[in-house]
C-alpha cells in the first residue's frame, strides 16, 4: 500500500509539473493595472516634453490603439503610442501649442498582460501653460436611421462658431465614442462651442469628404460644472450598514448631448459603365440616383422607337431592350449619350459620351446548336425529328399555402408585348366545384417585367390560378405554355394582430414593424394616432416610428450645408411576443423613454465590448467544461 501511495503521489507531482496555467477553480485576476506615476507627472504645468512615460504596477499591453486612444488637441502627425514592459510610452511629433491643455485619453485601451483587465476611463493630462483646463462635455452618438450606438466615431468641438469651421478647420478638442456610443471630451477651456461627430476617414479632423458620416448639434454648447453630493456606504458585513458618508464632487455639464449621425445623399453624379451581355439588350450604370434619364442618339442606327426602357426606382441602372431583330443582330451599336454630370464645382452640367456596345461573346466561341437536327435510328436509318417548342419562361409566385394579405405575381425574362386577359382564370373551390371569380391583374408599377394578381382571399378557401397556353407573348416572339397553380389560404387562427396607439408626435409618420434582426416586416402609416397590423404570423416583433416630415413615405437623411437634420426615428422599447389568435394593443408615447434607451438590447447589433468579452469568456468556460467531461 505504501508503494502504491508513493507511486500515485509521484504521478500526481509529474502531472502537476506538466500542467501549464492556472489550475481549475483557482482565483482569477480581476484587478486592472494601477497607475503609479509618470514623467512628466500627471497634471504637469509649463510642460515642454513631447515624450511621456507612464508607469504601472504590472506588465501591460495596449488594445486597438488607433481606435481607442485619442489625443486632444488633435495631432496632424499621429504620435507613436507603445508599451514596454510595465510602461506606456507616448511620443508626440507635432509642435506643442502655447498655453494649451493636452489630454491623452486612453479609454480602456490599457489592459494587464495576463487576463486583459482594462484600466477603464483613464486619461493623462498636462499643460504647456500655467493652468489645466478641466471642463468636460459628454453624451452619446447614435445612427440616425436605426438608433444603433456608433463605436469609434470622432466627436469634436469648435470654438469658431461659423458653419464653415467644420469643413475648413481641424477640431479644437476631440474625443471618441466607446462601444456604447458614449463619448467624453476633456480639458476644455470655458467658452462657447459647436459640437460635431465625424467618421474621419482621411484623418484630417474636418468634414472634407461627402462620404463621411457626420452629426451636428443644433445648439451652442457652453461647458459648466456644479457641485453635487453622493453617498458612500461602509458595511459592517454583507447585511449591516456601518456608516453612510455624504461626499461632495464636481460634476461637469452638459453630460447628455445626443448626436444623430448620418451620411448625406451624394449628388456627385457620373456615368460608371455600359454592358451588353446579350444581343437583345444593353444596360447603362450610373453611380447615384438621377431625376432624368439620359438621351440616346444612334450613330449607326435609328434610335426612334428602337427600345423598351426598363429602369430601377433610382434611375441609376437602365436597361434598353432592343425591339428590332435586325438591329440587335448587329455586332456593334454606336451611340451618343447625353446626360447630366457633376463637374468640379459640384454643379450638374450636360455631358456627351460616345459609346460602342459590343456583344460579349462566350469563351470558346462556336455557334448555338440548332433546335432541329437529324437523329439516327436503331438500324442506322436517318429519322426526321419534330423540333421542340421553346416557350417563354415565367417565374410564378403562387405558393401552395398563401397568406391572407398576400398576392400572386409573375416575372418574365423579357418585356411582354401583349397578354390575353381572357386567357387568365382564377377559380374558387365551392364544395367540390371550381367557380370562376373576378380578380385584378395589372403590370407592376416599379418592375417592368412583373405582373401582379390581387384578390380578397377568404380564410381556409382553396383557389386555382390558370393561364392558357399563349396567354403571354414576349417581345421576341416567344409565348408561355399553360400555367396552373393550386393555392390554399391560411386560417385566421394562424394569425395575431398588433395595434399601436401613438402619441408624442405631431408630424406625418409611419411605423415599421420589425423582426428581432431589425428587418422590416410590414409598414403602416399612422392615421389618427393609430398604426394597426393585422394578420401577423406568431413570433417576436419590434417597431420603429419614422417622423415623415415631408410625407414621402421614406426616411430622409440630413444635409449639413442646408442645416437639415435627418428625420427622427423612435423605437418601441420592448420586443412583443405575439401568439396565434392574440391581439396586442400598446400605448406608445415616442417621447416617454430617452432616445438612447429606446432600442431593445436584443435588437442591437453593436453590443458593449464588456458584454462581448463576457459572452466569449462564458463560451470558453463551457468549452473547457465540455472538454474536461469528455476526458
Amino acid at each position: 500500500m505504501r508503494r502504491m501511495g508513493g507511486t500515485l503521489f509521484l504521478i500526481g507531482m509529474l502531472y502537476s509539473c506538466a500542467s501549464i496555467g492556472r489550475p481549475d477553480g483557482g482565483p482569477i485576476d480581476v484587478d486592472p493595472p494601477v497607475f503609479l506615476g509618470s514623467n512628466p507627472p500627471q497634471g504637469a504645468l509649463n510642460n515642454t516634453r513631447k515624450r511621456i512615460v507612464l508607469e504601472f504596477d504590472e506588465y501591460i499591453k495596449l488594445e486597438k490603439v488607433n481606435e481607442k486612444v485619442v489625443i486632444s488637441p488633435p495631432q496632424i502627425k499621429y504620435p507613436d503610442v507603445k508599451t514596454s514592459g510595465k510602461r506606456v510610452i507616448v511620443e508626440l511629433f507635432d509642435t506643442l501649442k502655447d498655453n494649451t491643455t493636452y489630454t491623452i485619453d486612453f479609454g480602456d485601451a490599457i489592459v494587464d498582460n495576463n487576463e486583459g483587465n482594462p484600466l477603464g476611463d483613464f486619461a493623462f493630462v498636462f499643460s504647456t501653460g500655467e493652468a489645466i483646463d478641466t471642463m468636460v462635455v459628454s453624451g452619446i452618438v447614435l445612427q440616425a436611421s436605426n438608433l444603433e450606438p456608433i463605436k469609434g466615431i470622432l466627436v469634436g468641438l469648435h470654438a469658431d462658431l461659423a458653419d464653415s469651421a467644420f469643413v475648413s478647420l481641424p477640431f479644437d478638442r476631440v474625443g471618441r465614442t466607446d462601444s456604447r456610443g458614449k463619448f467624453s471630451i476633456r480639458g476644455i477651456a470655458p467658452g462657447s462651442y459647436r459640437i460635431f461627430a465625424l467618421q474621419d476617414t482621411d484623418m484630417d479632423y474636418t468634414f472634407s469628404q461627402k462620404s463621411e458620416a457626420i452629426a451636428f448639434y443644433d445648439s451652442i454648447v457652453v461647458p459648466r460644472f456644479e457641485e453635487r453630493i453622493r453617498q458612500d456606504t461602509v458595511w459592517k458585513d454583507s447585511l449591516t450598514i456601518d456608516t453612510i458618508y455624504d461626499r461632495s464632487y464636481t460634476h461637469y455639464l452638459p453630460d447628455d448631448i445626443l448626436l444623430r449621425a448620418f451620411n448625406e445623399d451624394i449628388f456627385n453624379q457620373y456615368f460608371v459603365k455600359s454592358e451588353r451581355l446579350t444581343p437583345e439588350k444593353f444596360t447603362l450604370y450610373f453611380n447615384s440616383p438621377a431625376d432624368t434619364l439620359p438621351t440616346l442618339t444612334g450613330l449607326n442606327f435609328d434610335e426612334k422607337d428602337a427600345f423598351i426602357i426598363e429602369k430601377n426606382p433610382r434611375n441609376d441602372t437602365i436597361t434598353y431592350w432592343i425591339k428590332d431583330s435586325l438591329l440587335y443582330q448587329k455586332d456593334t451599336l454606336t451611340l451618343e449619350m447625353n446626360y447630366l454630370y457633376t463637374d468640379t464645382l459640384l454643379t450638374l452640367v450636360p455631358r456627351t459620351d460616345t459609346l460602342e456596345l459590343y456583344v460579349r461573346r462566350v469563351r470558346g466561341g462556336g455557334e448555338a446548336e440548332t433546335s432541329s437536327r437529324n437523329r439516327r435510328g436503331r438500324r442506322g436509318e436517318v429519322e426526321d425529328t419534330v423540333p421542340q417548342t421553346v416557350f417563354l419562361q415565367v417565374t410564378t409566385y403562387a405558393p401552395g399555402t398563401l397568406d391572407l394579405y398576400d398576392y400572386l405575381h409573375f416575372t418574365f425574362p423579357e418585356p411582354i408585348a401583349r397578354y390575353d386577359r381572357e386567357a387568365l382564370h382564377l377559380r374558387e373551390k365551392v364544395d367540390t366545384i371550381w367557380v370562376d371569380v373576378p380578380f385584378e391583374f395589372e403590370a407592376d408599377s416599379l418592375e417592368l417585367r412583373r405582373y401582379n394578381l390581387y384578390y380578397d382571399w377568404e380564410p381556409e378557401k382553396e383557389y386555382q390560378f390558370e393561364a392558357d397556353s399563349t396567354a403571354f407573348h414576349g417581345i421576341y416572339g416567344l409565348f408561355t405554355d399553360r400555367i396552373q397553380n393550386n393555392i390554399k389560404i391560411r386560417s385566421t387562427d394562424e394569425y395575431g394582430a398588433i395595434f399601436f396607439n401613438v402619441s408624442g408626435i405631431d408630424t406625418p409618420a409611419f411605423v415599421e414593424l420589425l423582426d428581432v434582426q431589425d428587418r422590416v416586416v410590414r409598414r403602416m402609416k399612422v392615421r389618427e394616432g393609430s398604426a394597426d397590423f393585422y394578420y401577423l404570423k406568431p413570433g417576436q416583433y419590434g417597431a420603429r416610428l419614422i417622423s415623415d416630415t415631408n410625407g414621402n413615405g421614406i426616411w430622409d437623411t440630413g444635409n449639413y450645408e442646408e442645416n437639415r437634420q435627418p428625420e427622427e426615428v423612435f423605437y418601441y422599447p420592448q420586443i412583443l411576443d405575439l401568439k396565434a389568435l392574440w391581439e396586442i394593443e400598446q400605448d406608445w408615447n415616442v417621447l416617454s423613454v430617452p432616445l438612447p434607451e429606446q432600442k431593445p438590447y436584443d435588437m442591437k447589433k453593436q453590443k458593449p465590448d464588456e458584454d462581448n468579452k463576457k459572452n466569449t469568456a462564458d463560451q470558453n468556460r463551457n468549452s473547457s467544461k465540455n472538454s474536461s467531461s469528455r476526458r
